[in-house]
């Protein structure tokens, strides 16, 4: 079938909870995919992140296979090796105790509130102003964007919002039924917004003094894209909870809330959370990360690639800025024209994507190199022109 073909079911069957851009994209290698006439496409979206070690990684590929011919799932009443082996590695590079796995980042979300909630036997959170922590009902409270929330009010549990980048929000709101605080290192759906240094240390410090939880979303940030294994290690923190999912397991669905604290028996749960498939595939994309060096090559490859972008602002182009860490890049622009610049990047053969009107979001796998790097933006340069 073809994109028409497949839209007009898409329209009929599916549930429109997503705008998908007009393409029909068949199999993928590295840092490129392909649509059905053949096409080559340079990847910047990644998956929102989540192809973290290229599209069809033979190392992955084969940890996938392998496991798949043995054990996919026999649900959590059981002991299987692949979810134990990769609860060991996320506590080695945490320093966290204890894991809690489940399919995605807003489910890891969840489980952050739940133990928040359990440890402190307070309700109430805080977070920030643009953030982004997903779309069930208890991630969606803590999400700030009205148009997530406004259709599906009430929300719980209540929360806060202090303004992000700004220490002194965050404490005017401190009162004593607050459970936690939730942070992004970088807020990525809000276009790429990356705080002042010292930002998370300041939360790490007001939280200290309060007695109050500390929650860091990593979910789009961790897993090497910005430069370190987790981005709150950058600034020497270490928090209460850590959630992550999206470049885990290379594309496959997994999620994890981190904590030295724990929810027991009966307190949570998910029958397909921590799979054998999954945890497999995820110990050999985080094997691949670090046997190939790709959190150094994400620091200097995106160090590399926004210099480059930065020149185009002194060029006469649209672009205005160019903010990020490491391989999580938004360039922002002079008009609100973004989706108008992602199409036509797609038709030159570059995929991005655009989280707000006015910037594009850059996410290539940790693979990419220099030479992906310059294709970029030789294609962005064309369709930056005024």
């Amino acid at each position: 079938m073809n994109v028409n073909q497949l839209q007009e079911i898409d329209n009929q069957h599916i549930m429109s909870t997503y705008s998908r851009r007009p393409l029909l994209i068949e199999k993928g290698k590295g840092c490129y995919v392909f649509d059905e006439t053949g096409k080559k496409y340079l990847d910047f979206v990644s998956g929102i992140a989540t192809c973290s070690v290229g599209h069809a990684n033979p190392t992955v590929v084969r940890a996938i296979t392998e496991q798949a011919k043995k054990l996919i799932s026999v649900s959590n009443l059981y002991y299987t090796e692949p979810p134990i082996q990769l609860a060991l590695t996320l506590s080695r590079l945490s320093g966290l105790k204890k894991v809690f796995f489940c399919h995605s980042g807003t489910e890891a979300n969840e489980a952050a509130i739940k133990l928040a909630k359990k440890v402190t036997g307070k309700s109430e959170f805080i977070a920030f102003t643009e953030a982004f922590h997903g779309r069930t009902t208890g991630s969606l409270a803590l999400t700030h964007n009205e148009k997530y929330r406004q259709p599906f009010l009430p929300l719980a549990p209540t929360v806060r919002f202090a303004q992000y980048n700004n220490a002194e929000s965050l404490e005017s709101l401190v009162s004593d039924n607050i459970a936690a605080v939730i942070v992004e290192p970088i807020e990525g759906e809000a276009g790429v917004i990356v705080p002042d240094e010292g930002f998370l240390t300041a939360v790490r410090q007001i939280c200290d003094r309060h007695k109050i939880l500390m929650i860091v979303d990593e979910v789009q940030t961790g897993l090497g894209r910005t430069g370190n294994f987790f981005a709150y290690q950058a600034e020497g923190i270490r928090p209460d909870i850590v959630t992550i999912a999206k470049g885990l397991a290379n594309g496959l669905p997994i999620g994890a809330c981190l904590s030295d604290y724990s929810l027991d028996i009966g307190e949570h749960g998910s029958t397909l959370g921590g799979n054998s498939l999954s945890t497999a595939a995820a110990l050999a994309t985080i094997g691949y990360i670090e046997k190939h060096r790709l959190i150094d090559n994400a620091a200097k490859t995106g160090t590399y690639l926004m210099k480059r972008l930065a020149c185009l602002s002194k060029q006469g182009s649209i672009l205005e800025a160019v903010r990020g860490k490491g391989l999580m890049i938004g360039v922002t622009l002079k008009r609100p024209i973004a989706n108008q610049i992602v199409a036509g990047c797609q038709n030159a053969g570059l995929l991005c994507n655009a989280p707000t009107p006015n910037v594009i979001r850059l996410l290539p796998p940790l693979i990419v190199k220099r030479q992906q790097a310059d294709e970029c933006v030789e294609i962005l340069t064309k369709e930056l022109q005024p």
